[in-house]
């Protein structure tokens, strides 16, 4: 018979993204789970420094699984290394006998003060994060300090949870051996964007025409917050190119940025110096907002640098869409197959960004297989996954205490 094993999830706050996947957790029988919070900020409205705005997710953040805040010295309005600044980790730690700590991310002083508590109480630890090696600017400075703390670091840690392959080669590349390392994929809820996109396909054109868009032009949509890093600038600039080069007469396809950020006032200054008169700033939209733009489009960009992921990837692959993203978004490794349900193009390569967007929408017959094969691929890549790479990485780690027997 399966164990039941005991594990205590260390967070810094709820995330949009992660709270569907611990009420998935919490369903299966194997894992008793209890999430800690270092802060509770974004259960309210909150100002929200990447999109540049106050807001506030439309969606339950707490339901569906045991979670508590644990205390706070000062503020807990700010996630930074030092802010803020938990107490009582011990005692949470020891209420219950823990077979495991799982820690999303190592650069918080509160989830290294929690490792060092783990291994005095006799808790196994795991550690699942979102880098890899283009998710950050390195300096040689930087690089030399890692390669000398991060080994350190991750060999004090008995057992890691990749969110993907670059995110896996990652801990290879700072000394873990990877018979520790366990692929627990970065999911989004597949089940609610299929459904939410089923219910409303039927009102496509009366959404289409709700936005001012005219019938029978194609739509290419960007998702994301405008910062510097996720280039949508890049995006602008091979969308003007894109219509330099098209046949006159021939319908002009739609560019929609839905988001908001710091690069919102230069977008919308461009648009309107290069004539762009289908190229739209939609503003900010919430979970139960996007479904409605992913069925809209015909393909998607992400063009970023830098990139840990992008989960806006995985929701827009489960409308069926082809996707295009920069060779530094951590999710493309996984998800894109270069030229069979998208294209992965250097960063900042601008001309070459311009060239597979026409490919997509000069061809949709390509197009739509393209589409077929995203919503293949990342029906893999769900909670299920996730459940079974987190059980097999319990097992593992608890295997010295315990007779285990694996699956």
């Amino acid at each position: 018979m399966s164990r039941v094993f005991r594990v205590a999830y260390l967070v810094s706050h709820p995330i949009q993204y992660q709270a569907p996947l611990l009420r998935s957790l919490t369903q299966q029988q194997e894992i008793d789970l209890t999430v800690l919070f270092l802060s509770d900020f974004s259960t309210r409205h909150y100002f929200d420094r990447g999109f540049g705005s106050d807001m506030k997710w439309d969606i339950p953040l707490l339901d569906g699984y045991h979670s508590r805040f644990l205390p706070v010295l000062g503020g807990g309005q700010q996630v930074t290394f030092w802010r803020p600044f938990v107490y009582g980790l011990s005692r949470y730690l020891r209420e219950k006998p823990f077979d495991a700590l799982w820690m999303h991310g190592y650069a918080h002083q509160a989830n290294l003060r929690a490792l060092a508590i783990a291994k005095q109480l006799g808790i196994k630890t795991l550690l699942r994060g979102e880098s890899h090696l283009s998710s950050h600017q390195r300096s040689s400075a930087k690089e030399w300090l890692r390669c000398r703390i991060l080994p350190k670091l991750f060999n004090s840690i008995d057992g890691f949870l990749s969110i993907g392959t670059l995110n896996h080669d990652y801990y290879v590349h700072y000394g873990v051996s990877p018979n520790k390392i366990f692929p627990m994929p970065y999911a989004v809820d597949n089940v609610f964007f299929r459904e939410e996109i089923q219910k409303i396909n039927s009102k496509r054109e009366t959404f289409r025409q709700g936005l001012g868009l005219e019938p029978g032009h194609a739509v290419i949509l960007f998702v994301s917050k405008f910062q510097s890093r996720k280039r949508p600038m890049d995006l602008l600039l091979a969308y003007a190119r894109l219509l330099e080069e098209m046949t006159k007469g021939e319908p002009e396809p739609y560019l929609l940025f839905v988001g908001d950020g710091e690069e919102g006032p230069e977008l919308k200054k461009s648009i309107v110096e290069y004539g762009l008169t289908k190229a739209k700033l939609i503003g900010f939209k919430n979970q139960t907002e996007l479904p409605r733009f992913y069925d809209l489009c015909d393909v998607f960009v992400l063009p970023s640098e830098h990139e840990p992921w992008g989960l806006v990837v995985n929701e827009v692959m489960n409308a069926g869409k082809p996707v295009i993203v920069s060779d530094q978004v951590g999710a493309g490794s996984d998800l894109v197959q270069d030229g069979v349900n998208g294209y992965i193009i250097r960063v900042g390569d601008v001309s070459t960004l311009a060239r597979r967007i026409d490919a997509v929408l000069s061809n949709p017959g390509l197009a739509k297989e393209m589409g077929r094969e995203s919503r293949r691929r990342i029906s893999g890549w769900s909670f299920n996954a996730d459940a079974c790479g987190l059980v097999r990485a319990l097992e593992f780690v608890t295997a010295r205490n315990h007779d285990v027997m694996y699956r």
